[in-house]
């Protein structure tokens, strides 16, 4: 065998080859939040506070809602409580036409500035308040060659403040995801993260260990929806100690799209997550909790 097909190979392994096994999980708790009015629902992201009690949750047609998780003894959610459906606002002086309003990812900073990502125009917009027009921010010469409609599902922001993102497609199951990050004042293609299959970024965010984590999804027209959750620890050389800390088998949960990661009462790791009913009433607005057991 020649040398460079010997050298392909590799490659190709490296790729494919199966992940380091990771942390047990248990599921905590699964609730269905029937919401009212013509604006409720396609929620794609999620941000909860350090408690596991205060969230703000973001729909896919430039809403939001802000609200209280209400959980019973057992920490597992009995209830929801949320204030009116509110509409994003563009920067001052301009509108929005609808094919611009596709907001998908949610950061929160510890100043209570917002970042919210846009997958129909490639763009990540900052909000101070949230309630306030919407200010953009720099672009990257990338941004423009990102596929139409499946941009940036996922945004996170880090310990130290930068804004990390990766567009929901890469094009090919063997081209890799760009990753973004968003650091004084501009973007740097910071890192290209293999694809490993048909599983596509849809949420994100760094948990009280300071690792990254990324929810992915896979459809398929018979089966439904699985989901599941990589993390990573973040370097100046990129991302690596890649694991699976959940994956569920097709059909299990609805279109998960929002994730928040948070450390329980007793110090284990949470993940809050919250699906897209795509204002389909064949799906269900749900929160799937899960816990990690290290």
């Amino acid at each position: 065998m020649r040398r460079r097909s010997v050298l392909g190979l590799i490659l190709v392994f490296a790729l494919t080859a199966p992940l380091v096994a990771g942390p047990s999980v248990q599921e905590v708790g699964r609730f269905v939040w029937d919401g009212k009015g013509e604006h409720f629902g396609g929620f794609s992201a999620l941000e909860l506070g350090p408690d596991g009690v205060n969230f703000i949750a973001l729909s896919d047609r430039g809403r939001f809602v802000r609200g209280q998780i209400l959980r019973g003894p057992d920490g597992r959610i009995r209830a929801i409580e949320a204030g009116e459906v509110h509409e994003l606002r563009p920067p001052a002086g301009t509108q929005w036409p609808r094919w611009k309003t596709d907001s998908e990812g949610l950061a929160l900073a510890t100043d209570g500035t917002v970042y919210i990502s846009f997958e129909g125009t490639h763009t990540v917009f900052r909000f101070d308040p949230l309630e306030g027009p919407a200010e953009a921010l720099a672009t990257h010469p990338d941004f423009a060659g990102l596929i139409s409609n499946a941009s940036f599902e996922a945004l996170a922001i880090g310990p130290n403040g930068a804004l990390y993102t990766l567009p929901e497609r890469s094009g090919h199951l063997a081209r890799p995801f760009p990753f973004f990050r968003f650091q004084d004042g501009n973007w740097e293609r910071f890192y290209d993260l293999p694809r490993r299959d048909e599983f596509l970024p849809v949420g994100a965010d760094f948990g009280p260990d300071g690792k990254f984590y990324l929810l992915e999804r896979r459809h398929k027209l018979i089966g439904g929806f699985a989901n599941r959750v990589r993390r990573f620890k973040v370097t100046d050389q990129g991302l690596s100690q890649e694991e699976v800390v959940f994956e569920s088998s097709l059909g299990t949960y609805s279109n998960l799209e929002g994730l928040a990661v948070w450390s329980g009462p007793g110090g284990q790791i949470n993940l809050t997550m919250i699906s897209d009913d795509n204002f389909n009433f064949l799906q269900t607005t749900e929160f799937v909790e899960i816990e990690i057991v290290e």
